[in-house]
């Protein structure tokens, strides 16, 4: 999903920088403690086209996205955007969500050279880590996700000219992505709790003549038609992951934004762990938003592998449209997330809250209370 723009949140980014900045000098830290783990999240598996634990019972990730760690940081005024601590996390836990995608940016985690070193490399990391410890501390599924990347590429669709990852590119890179995804599958190799979603939306359909082409260069990487840098592939990524040793549950997202899976199935990555699900994206505005399209297109790729609506939002400022994709989704035992957990305009963004206190916006009180009344029945039932 792309942001909205600067404006609106400036002031409160510039504050935040300086709080910062005053912290640093007087010699005192901002980073509360983590509190004591309230339940624990568990590890899951593809097993046929469904996720499961450690027992072989069925699960569903459902939750949010928590944007801010892509962009803030690249931006130079903080790491993530809005409050992150115990506190603001509990919050998402008390929508009975039970899983947080965190967004994150390739050039801050590696600390490239471009980054500010307090925004960057160690100090990226390790704010990334407590966020994704307290994530696990309520109880709920951390999904790293990679979702602003190097590369330029100024073809169609382009988010900006800026090669450096400061938008949405239409692939990966070669140049830092398997590096990236090498680190963090090392940082986390050892706690399979986590998950990592590859690449946020693929576009090379924007930039290749065909959309075969586009599947192609979505899987092998190397030179694509229309794009000015050396791809990473899913493949590549997915094997720098398990080089590592790493055995996590790992997401590979369709073309389109994460819209088309219609090659997936064709296409999909070599895993041999067998631990590999299918991303999908939806907004009202996308391509594939009807019942129709999601019978021909999901469900034959949901009948291989289990599938992930890694983000599902509108620009309505209403939730009419997700309660469509919640239903359909439901209905068949699959998964989804909200974006976003941010409070920004929720005909921008959108936005699920307008305080990080949980207060859900028009459009966030679908999800929150469809979220709700899910736990409720589940208890009901096996109670």
């Amino acid at each position: 999903m792309r942001h909205p723009p600067c404006p609106s949140r400036c002031l409160s980014r510039v504050l935040a920088a300086l709080t910062v900045v005053l912290l640093a000098a007087s010699g005192l830290t901002a980073a509360p403690a983590l509190a004591a783990p309230s339940a624990t999240p568990p590890v899951l598996r593809a097993q046929g086209n469904k996720l499961v634990d450690a027992q072989g019972t069925t699960r569903r990730l459902l939750g949010v996205n928590r944007s801010g760690g892509e962009f803030a940081c690249v931006q130079g005024w903080g790491i993530f955007d809005g409050p992150v601590d115990d506190a603001a996390v509990r919050a998402i836990a008390d929508w009975k969500a039970n899983t947080v995608r965190i967004p994150l940016n390739e050039e801050c985690w590696l600390g490239t050279a471009n980054i500010d070193p307090k925004y960057g490399g160690s100090n990226y990391r390790t704010a990334i880590d407590q966020l994704v410890r307290r994530v696990q501390n309520h109880g709920m599924t951390p999904i790293l996700e990679l979702h602003w990347s190097h590369g330029q590429y100024t073809g169609n669709s382009a988010g900006c000219a800026d090669v450096h990852a400061s938008c949405q590119k239409p692939m990966p890179n070669a140049r830092y992505t398997p590096a990236f995804w090498t680190s963090v599958a090392t940082a986390y190799k050892n706690d399979p709790e986590v998950v990592f979603d590859l690449f946020n939306e693929p576009y090379p359909e924007r930039a290749t003549p065909t959309t075969g082409q586009a599947w192609a260069c979505w899987r092998d990487g190397g030179t694509c038609q229309g794009i000015g840098y050396e791809v990473a592939g899913m493949q590549d990524l997915l094997d720098a992951v398990r080089a590592t040793g790493a055995k996590n549950l790992v997401l590979a997202a369709g073309i389109a934004y994460a819209n088309d899976l219609s090659g997936w199935v064709r296409h999909a990555p070599r895993d041999p762990a067998g631990n590999l699900a299918a991303a999908w994206h939806v907004y009202n505005f996308n391509a594939c938003s009807t019942e129709d399209c999601w019978n021909r297109t999901l469900a034959p790729v949901a009948a291989a592998v289990p599938l992930v609506a890694g983000e599902i939002g509108e620009n309505t400022c209403a939730h009419g449209f997700i309660d469509r994709v919640m239903k359909w989704f439901d209905d068949r035992g699959f998964s989804y997330l909200g974006w976003t957990w941010n409070t920004w305009d929720c005909s921008s963004g959108p936005a699920l809250i307008s305080s990080y206190d949980g207060t859900p916006t028009p459009f966030g009180s679908g999800l929150r209370d469809h979220l709700r009344a899910l736990d409720t029945r589940e208890e009901t039932t096996t109670s």
